[in-house]
């Protein structure tokens, strides 16, 4: 569902028209060559993000951190630019001797860097790759139907006191959850998806003394992952134009949008951030109304009957870029600071101001009112950073105002991720709010 932001905020920020026009002449190319240069730029060591086929700001900085000052900062590949990646790639991607594997013990497609892996075992539940150090491994599994994806991701991301494992990054959606995190010696990144077939997934660890040459092969992985593939695996990206080539007439001109993520209050009504939207009323906490299309039938969450305390436990729900469509996501929070200046640190990224925060309870606790500018990503993840969010109290001061009110939280037992989004979800929605 979009939600419609009544006219009227001077306060929009300009887009950016250079990003514009080059999103205008990326998306005018196939599909397969726009994933092929986001892959390639992974492998130049300029991107970190998913290989989607989707322009953004992620994409746009690498496309000029590749040009290193040759020309514009336009964000737009020159034919002579564009083959000068394919072969920097290529050559990468030849020295670590990166090849996609169909893993017959799981069933999974992955891309295996051999020269850096040469060692190949397998198990009862899947393979395993190995360097000849044994300083790097990647390990495939799967597990019939019946598994449930939310209690392994709350069993992969337990705190355990006897162990210096710190977990840097959480993800859990519906289909698929992602986990990285620190030894004292090491790192590691782990994925596993659910679908019919079972859960099916991988993981990497490596020594911390390796990670500027293995962190980037870590993406690649991640990008090459197909848990349940479907057709042949893909062949080898046709030849960039040449320099002589014309390139492809851009389409029109898209409307420019901002981004966000709102509650629900009733079928008519939504809460969320005023940097995410114009807004029907403005609030110095933050805070805005605006209004919905009268079609949404979910439940309002209740709301937190006072504010938690600091080092609290948080799920936020929000919506993030998945194939160039909106796709809800939850994400590990944890209140760094109560009262009226709440900051929650969270890996949010840039179109996911407005996300609430709830308990372990399934209770409201905060909506986050900064927009998060940094769309830095590490093995593909977005780190955890500090966020500003209004509280309880705050929430219940705007609402009373226009005549509003959230039921009341009464306390309940703790519970999984997996159950508090379910209680949730429908009633966080993606704001799209032209500017």
């Amino acid at each position: 569902m979009l939600l419609a932001a009544l006219p009227g905020s001077a306060r929009a920020q300009a887009p950016n028209p250079l990003m514009a026009a080059a999103q205008a002449r990326f998306e005018a190319l196939p599909e397969a060559e726009r994933k092929a240069i986001q892959a390639d730029l992974i492998w130049a060591g300029q991107f970190n993000g998913a290989v989607s086929g989707s322009f953004g700001p992620l994409t746009f900085k690498a496309i000029n951190a590749l040009k290193g000052g040759r020309g514009p900062a336009d964000g737009i590949l020159a034919p002579a630019d564009r083959a000068a990646l394919a072969r920097a790639a290529q050559a990468a991607r030849d020295a670590s001797g990166f090849r996609l594997v169909e893993d017959e013990r799981t069933g999974v497609r992955i891309g295996i860097p051999s020269k850096l892996l040469p060692r190949r075992d397998v198990s009862s539940s899947g393979s395993r790759w190995q360097s000849a150090d044994e300083k790097v491994t990647l390990d495939t599994s799967a597990s019939p139907p019946g598994e449930d994806l939310a209690a392994l991701f709350e069993k992969a991301t337990a705190v355990n006191p006897r162990s210096p494992r710190k977990i840097t990054y959480k993800l859990l959606r519906p289909d698929f959850f992602v986990v990285t995190g620190e030894t004292p010696t090491g790192r590691f990144y782990r994925r596993l998806a659910a679908g019919p077939q079972g859960v099916r997934g991988f993981s990497v660890g490596y020594d911390k003394a390796l990670a500027p040459s293995v962190d980037k092969l870590v993406i690649a992985i991640a990008a090459s992952f197909e848990p349940f593939p479907t057709g042949p695996a893909p062949s080898a990206a046709a030849p960039p134009a040449s320099a002589g080539s014309a390139p492809a007439a851009p389409p029109a001109a898209r409307v420019n949008e901002r981004y966000g993520v709102a509650v629900m209050l009733s079928d008519k009504v939504a809460l969320t951030a005023a940097v995410a939207a114009r807004p029907r009323a403005r609030d110095e906490s933050g805070l805005v109304l605006i209004d919905l299309d009268g079609t949404g039938t979910a439940t309002p969450p209740a709301l937190a009957g006072e504010a938690i305390g600091a080092g609290e436990a948080l799920v936020l729900v929000a919506y993030a870029d998945d194939a160039g469509k909106r796709a809800a996501v939850a994400l590990p929070g944890q209140l760094t600071r109560a009262g009226s200046g709440a900051m929650v640190t969270a890996p949010l990224q840039p179109g996911q101001a407005g996300s609430p925060a709830f308990d372990r309870q399934g209770r409201l606790v905060g909506l986050v009112t900064a927009n998060p500018s940094d769309k830095q990503l590490v093995a593909g993840v977005a780190p955890q950073r500090a966020h500003l969010m209004a509280g309880p109290a705050v929430i219940r001061e705007i609402l009373s105002r226009s005549g509003l009110a959230l039921p009341a939280g009464v306390s309940s037992p703790e519970m999984s991720t997996g159950a508090v989004v379910e209680k949730v979800s429908a009633a966080v929605l993606p704001l799209v709010c032209a500017i």
